[in-house]
C-alpha cells in the first residue's frame, strides 16, 4: 500500500490525534473517525492520506510495538506516552508506506518537538533511524499474524475456529479491504460504470474505494456503501414487499435502505440523533422512505406488532477489524460479557415486537460465539414459541459451509479469500408461532 509521496505534517498530526484517541479510548468508536475536527481540517487528499497512515499503523500495531520495544530499554511514561504514538506512525511510514527515511525521521522529530516533548527528540531520532536501517529484516523474522492480533482474541478464536482459520483471518486483517456496494435495483447495470465485480450474493465489489462521492451513481442515489456480509441479514427475510418491518438498531442505515428498496414499510429506531440525521440524509439521497424514530429500543412502544423484526445488535464488532483495525485494540474480554447482556435484553424485546407468525432476524458483526451461537441457544430456551429456521445458503448465493450446524449464518473474515475477504458476521432466523 505504498503511496507516491509522504504525507505532510498536518496529515501526520491528524493521524497522531486519531491514533492517540483510539488507543486511549478518548473517543468512543462508532465507525465515524471522519467526525474528528483534526481530520475535517484536511483537504480531501490529506484526509485519504491521514486514514491510510492511521489504519496502516493499527493493522500492524503488534509488530510495530515489538520492533520499538527492541529499540527502547524504557517505555515512555505518563504524558510522554504520547511519543509512542509518533514512533508507531513513523515506523508504519518507514516499513509499510515507503516514506524515505530522511522525510519520516525529520518530520517525527519535528512533531515531537511541537507536541512539547523536546527532551525526547533525541530518542525519536535514534529509534526511527535504527528502524529505517534494520527494521525490515527484523520484521521478516516476526510472527506478524500473531503479534498483530491481541492475545485475548487470538486465544478465543483458536478455540472457536482453529489456528488455520485464525491465521487466515489475521492475514485478511492486514489487507486494505475492497469497497462493497448495495444497489437499489439492477445491480448488473452498474458493474461497468463502477468498475466492479458482481458478487454471487448480489453486492458489487470495487477493488479500491477511491473517492466514494465522486463515483458514478452516488449523486443520483443509485447505491450505498455496505459490506457484502452486512447485506445478507435483510435477505434472510425473503420478500418484504408491503410488510411492516422494524429495524431496531438501525444506524448507520444500510439495512434500512435495503428494506425500503425492497418495498417494505420500515420503522427504524436509533437513540443517537446525529446518526439518525445521517440516515435521513442518506435515505433522501437514495430516494427511499422510512419512519425514523429517535429512541432506545427498550423504551419503544409500537401501536402494533411487526411482520418482520431485524435486530442488528450492538456488539464488539470484532468481525469488522479488516475495516476498523482499532477495534482489535479498543475492545477487551469485559466488553463481551457486558454486550452479551445488552443483546439478550434487546432480543427479548424484539420477540415482543414480532407479530404471531412473524420473522425475527438477529445479527451481529462479531466473531465471538457468546454474541452469536450462544445467544440464540439461550433465547430459544427461554422462548419456546420461537423456532430457528435454517439459512438457505443456495438462495443467498453463498457456500454452504457459511451456515453452521445449527442452521445459522457464521461468516469468517477469511472467507472469499480469493476475492479479498469479507466482514465476519453472524445471523439467525427465528419464526414466531402463530
Amino acid at each position: 500500500m505504498n503511496q507516491a509521496s509522504p504525507p505532510d505534517n498536518p496529515v501526520r498530526h491528524a493521524a497522531f490525534v486519531l491514533l492517540r484517541d483510539a488507543l486511549t479510548h478518548e473517543q468512543a468508536h462508532d465507525g465515524e473517525w471522519t467526525d474528528h475536527q483534526e481530520f475535517l481540517k484536511l483537504e480531501p487528499a490529506g484526509r485519504a492520506a491521514c486514514l491510510n497512515l492511521a489504519l496502516t499503523t493499527l493493522r500492524h500495531l503488534g509488530s510495530i510495538d515489538a520492533l520499538l520495544a527492541a529499540r527502547m530499554t524504557k517505555q515512555p511514561k505518563g504524558s510522554h506516552r504520547a511519543v509512542l504514538h509518533l514512533l508507531r506512525l513513523g515506523t508504519a511510514e518507514l516499513l509499510w508506506l515507503g516514506t524515505p527515511p530522511y522525510a519520516a525521521v525529520n518530520s517525527y522529530v519535528d512533531l515531537t518537538r511541537k507536541q512539547g516533548f523536546e527532551a525526547l527528540t533525541g530518542l525519536v531520532n535514534a529509534v526511527l533511524k535504527r528502524i529505517s536501517e534494520i527494521g525490515a529484516s527484523e520484521l521478516a523474522a516476526l510472527d506478524m499474524a500473531k503479534l498483530d492480533t491481541p492475545v485475548w482474541l487470538w486465544q478465543r478464536w483458536i478455540r472457536a475456529y482453529g489456528e488455520d482459520n485464525v491465521r487466515k483471518m489475521a492475514a485478511m486483517h492486514m489487507r486494505e479491504p475492497a469497497l462493497d456496494i448495495s444497489v437499489k435495483d439492477a445491480a448488473a447495470d452498474w458493474v461497468n460504470p463502477l468498475e466492479a465485480e458482481l458478487l454471487p450474493t448480489g453486492s458489487l465489489r470495487r477493488p479500491k474505494a477511491g473517492r466514494v462521492t465522486e463515483l458514478p451513481g452516488y449523486e443520483e442515489g443509485a447505491w450505498w456503501v455496505q459490506d457484502a456480509a452486512a447485506a445478507l441479514p435483510v435477505k434472510l427475510f425473503g420478500s418484504c414487499e408491503n410488510k411492516r418491518v422494524l429495524d431496531m438498531c438501525a444506524a448507520p442505515g444500510g439495512k434500512t435502505a435495503q428494506l425500503a428498496a425492497a418495498g417494505a414499510h420500515v420503522t427504524a429506531l436509533d437513540r443517537s440523533p446525529s446518526r439518525l440525521l445521517r440516515m435521513e440524509h442518506n435515505l433522501h439521497r437514495l430516494g427511499l422512505d422510512a419512519e425514523l424514530v429517535e429512541t432506545d429500543a427498550h423504551d419503544y412502544l409500537p401501536q402494533a406488532a411487526f411482520d418482520c423484526v431485524l435486530l442488528d445488535a450492538p456488539c464488539t464488532a470484532t468481525g469488522t477489524i479488516r475495516r476498523h483495525p482499532e477495534i482489535a485494540w479498543m475492545r477487551s474480554i469485559h466488553d463481551v460479557a457486558q454486550l452479551v447482556e445488552i443483546q439478550h435484553s434487546l432480543l427479548c424485546r424484539a420477540a415482543e415486537f414480532t407479530a404471531p407468525g412473524g420473522t425475527l432476524v438477529y445479527a451481529t458483526c462479531s466473531l465471538e460465539p457468546e454474541e452469536g451461537e450462544a445467544q440464540i441457544k439461550r433465547f430459544l430456551k427461554d422462548h419456546p414459541y420461537f423456532i430457528a429456521i435454517p439459512v438457505d445458503a443456495d438462495a443467498l448465493g453463498i457456500p454452504r459451509h457459511w451456515v453452521n450446524d445449527a442452521g445459522s449464518l457464521r461468516i469468517l473474515p477469511c472467507y472469499w479469500e480469493e476475492r479479498g475477504g469479507i466482514d465476519g458476521f453472524f445471523a439467525a432466523v427465528l419464526k414466531k408461532g402463530a
